[in-house]
C-alpha cells in the first residue's frame, strides 16, 4: 500500500483495515452503536478501511452490507441463552479469513467474541473499548474477572468513563465520554415561570437502570406543586408499559416517542433534559440545556459523579430531590444560565474527531 507521513512508526499505511466487533450496530439505536458509527466515518476519511462485525438484530437486514463506506458483516445469533456464545463463535469461524486479513482488531465490550481468535492469531493487534457495566446490579466477581481477562489479553484499552477504574480495576490508556457535534446555531433564551408550560425531554432506555419511573414520579411531584409540564420520552424498553400506566393514572402530559434516530430537534425545543447516559448528556450540553440525572445504585452514582462534567449538571439520588432542585433552578435562572454556559464551553471541545484521535493514538503507541 502507498504510505503517507504521520502514522505508525512515522508511516501510516492507507487502507489499513480496522475490524470493529460490537454486539449491535447501526441502524440499531444506542450509545455504543453511535460511538462505533461516528468513529468509523471519521477514520475512513483519514485513509483507513473499516469493517464492523455485529449481531443481525433484525432479520430484514442483510448479512453483508455497506453503510457510508463501512463494510458490515452481521451474524444471526438466535435467542439470548447460555449457548449463544457458542453460536457466535461458530458463525465467526466462517469469517476467519476476513478476521485474518484485518490489520487491527478492536472490540467494543464483546471481547469474548474474539477470544478463540486471540490464540489463533497471536501476533494480531487487539484492543478493547469498555463502554459500560452489566444491568441494574453492582458488578459480580465473574463480570470483573471477564473484564480483567479482556484487559490482560488486549494490547490497550479505552474506558468510557472514569468510574470503570474504580469498579473494575481497569488501567485505561485513555478515558473518554464520547463525542458530539456542536452546531453553529442561535439558541433560544428561554424564560421559565410557573404559568408557562415547561417542556422536558427524557433521553434513554425505559429500564430500571435509567431510572425512568423515578423521573416520572418527580414529574408527578412537580405537577402537584402547580407546574404545567410536558415531557417527550425518547426511548423504549421493558418498563414502557409500566411507565404509560403510571402517566395515565396520574394524568401526566407525557408523549412516548420510542427510539428516535435524531434527537436534536427535540432537544432544541425543550427547556430541560432528563437523562443519565453520557451521549444524551453531551448532546443536551451541545444544545444549551440544563441536565437533570438520577442514580439508583452506587455504580450509577459514580458513573455520574466521577465524570469530568459532573459540575455542569444536576445529579439527584431520588425523585424528591430531583423535584426540589428543579424548582430551585426555575426560581434562580441566573445560576441555571451560568451552569449552561460552562457546560456549553466544555462540550465544544468534545468532538468525534477528538475521540477518533484517541483510537489512532492507541493503535500507534502499542
Amino acid at each position: 500500500p502507498s504510505p503517507s507521513v504521520g502514522g505508525f512508526g512515522g508511516v501510516e499505511y492507507l487502507y489499513m483495515t480496522i475490524i470493529f466487533f460490537t454486539r449491535l450496530f447501526y441502524p440499531h439505536i444506542g450509545g455504543v452503536e453511535k460511538h462505533v458509527l461516528e468513529i468509523s466515518k471519521i477514520i475512513i476519511k483519514k485513509g483507513y478501511k473499516v469493517t464492523v462485525i455485529a449481531e443481525q438484530h433484525d432479520q430484514k437486514l442483510k448479512l453483508k452490507d455497506s453503510i457510508q463506506g463501512i463494510e458490515i458483516y452481521r451474524i444471526p445469533v438466535g435467542k439470548d441463552d447460555w449457548f449463544k456464545k457458542f453460536r457466535i463463535w461458530f458463525k465467526l469461524w466462517k469469517y476467519k479469513n476476513l478476521i485474518k486479513t484485518g490489520d487491527i482488531i478492536h472490540c467494543h465490550d464483546v471481547f469474548f467474541w474474539y477470544l478463540p481468535f486471540r490464540f489463533l492469531y497471536r501476533n494480531k493487534p487487539i484492543y478493547t473499548t469498555f463502554h459500560g457495566y452489566e444491568g441494574n446490579n453492582l458488578p459480580s466477581k465473574k463480570a470483573i474477572f471477564m473484564h480483567k481477562i479482556a484487559e490482560k489479553l488486549s494490547k490497550g484499552n479505552i474506558c468510557i468513563g472514569d468510574y470503570l477504574k474504580k469498579w473494575y480495576g481497569t488501567k485505561p490508556d485513555f478515558v473518554t465520554y464520547g463525542g458530539v457535534e456542536v452546531l453553529s446555531i442561535k439558541y433560544k433564551v428561554l424564560s421559565i415561570n410557573k404559568e408557562k408550560k415547561i417542556k422536558i425531554v427524557f433521553v434513554g432506555r425505559l429500564e430500571q437502570e435509567t431510572g425512568i419511573m423515578e423521573y416520572l414520579k418527580a414529574l408527578k411531584i412537580l405537577k402537584e406543586k402547580g407546574y404545567e409540564l410536558h415531557m417527550d420520552i425518547l426511548g423504549d424498553g421493558s418498563r414502557r408499559g409500566q411507565a404509560e400506566k403510571f402517566c395515565n393514572a396520574n394524568k401526566l402530559d407525557v408523549c412516548f416517542k420510542g427510539f428516535v434516530d435524531n434527537i436534536a430537534g427535540y432537544l432544541l425545543e425543550s427547556d430541560f433534559v432528563f437523562t443519565s447516559r453520557y451521549l444524551g448528556i453531551l448532546e443536551a450540553f451541545a444544545n444549551k440545556k440544563l441536565v437533570f440525572a438520577l442514580y439508583n445504585n452506587e455504580i450509577k452514582e459514580d458513573y455520574l459523579k466521577m465524570s469530568s462534567f459532573a459540575k455542569h449538571m444536576i445529579i439527584s439520588k431520588d425523585d424528591d430531590s430531583l423535584a426540589l432542585t428543579f424548582v430551585n433552578f426555575i426560581k434562580d435562572q441566573q445560576v441555571k444560565n451560568r451552569i449552561l454556559e460552562r457546560a456549553f464551553e466544555w462540550v465544544k471541545s468534545q468532538s468525534w474527531d477528538k475521540v477518533s484521535r484517541l483510537y489512532i493514538d492507541l493503535w500507534r503507541r502499542k
